[in-house]
């Protein structure tokens, strides 16, 4: 009964990885086609569904964590996932104003190249047991770049989108109402543009803490 819960468990992790990799690989595809023949204002109308389908289904990758189907940490899976859900959902998809901006074309290829290494680095591992050299170097050697890429593109267009949230008032609630609760989206999203600060150098701090174990288990393997 063991074997066969694991070998559904490989198959389902396989596949996982390998759609969502195709997710990501259609992604960055339409960003650099875009980018050539149209330029960066029109890369987020070209990529916003495959974006939102790849980013969105990364929320079951904290379920996998929770049911122990992955080793990751969920106390690391979390605040990464939901970051990038609030700049899918709650700025590029709420607000267009900051769609066109060329900030979206570097978050966009940033995101999709570490996620093709990624996924298909997991899927490989899935499938066959193992990675060739070159992509363990590559999935754990790529953030030195695409993360300050990523996280620079994520702070500023999250800060770009703070005067219409201001304006617009979007996702915010006020009083009186019949639950007697407010809410404002634009001190919210404040908030988690303050978590960046302490929150992404420890992030990459927890990355280069990775890449040190896994190339040196490399290494002696």
């Amino acid at each position: 009964m063991a074997k066969f819960l694991s070998i559904i468990r490989r198959v389902y992790l396989t596949l996982y990885n390998w759609i969502v990799f195709a997710g990501w690989a259609q992604v960055l595809y339409y960003a650099v086609k875009t980018l050539k023949e149209t330029g960066h204002e029109n890369v987020y109308d070209a990529v916003e569904k495959p974006l939102q389908l790849a980013q969105t289904a990364a929320v079951l990758e904290i379920l996998h964590g929770l049911v122990g189907l992955v080793r990751s940490p969920v106390s690391a899976t979390l605040p990464q996932i939901g970051s990038r859900l609030f700049l899918t959902w709650g700025i590029l998809y709420s607000f267009p104003e900051v769609q066109s901006h060329f900030l979206v074309a570097s978050l966009v290829i940033s995101w999709s190249i570490t996620e093709i290494i990624r996924y298909s680095f997991f899927g490989l591992k899935e499938a066959l047991g193992f990675a060739p050299s070159w992509h363990l170097w590559l999935r754990y050697s790529s953030f030195l770049v695409l993360y300050p890429t990523g996280i620079t593109s994520e702070v500023g267009l999250i800060y770009l989108a703070l005067p219409h949230i201001k304006t617009s008032e979007m996702y915010s609630v006020r009083m009186p109402n019949t639950l007697n609760f407010s809410f404002d989206f634009f001190y919210a999203t404040i908030l988690v543009l303050a978590i960046y600060v302490p929150g992404s150098p420890h992030m990459y701090r927890y990355m280069l803490g990775q890449r040190k174990r896994a190339l040196s288990k490399s290494k002696k393997e």
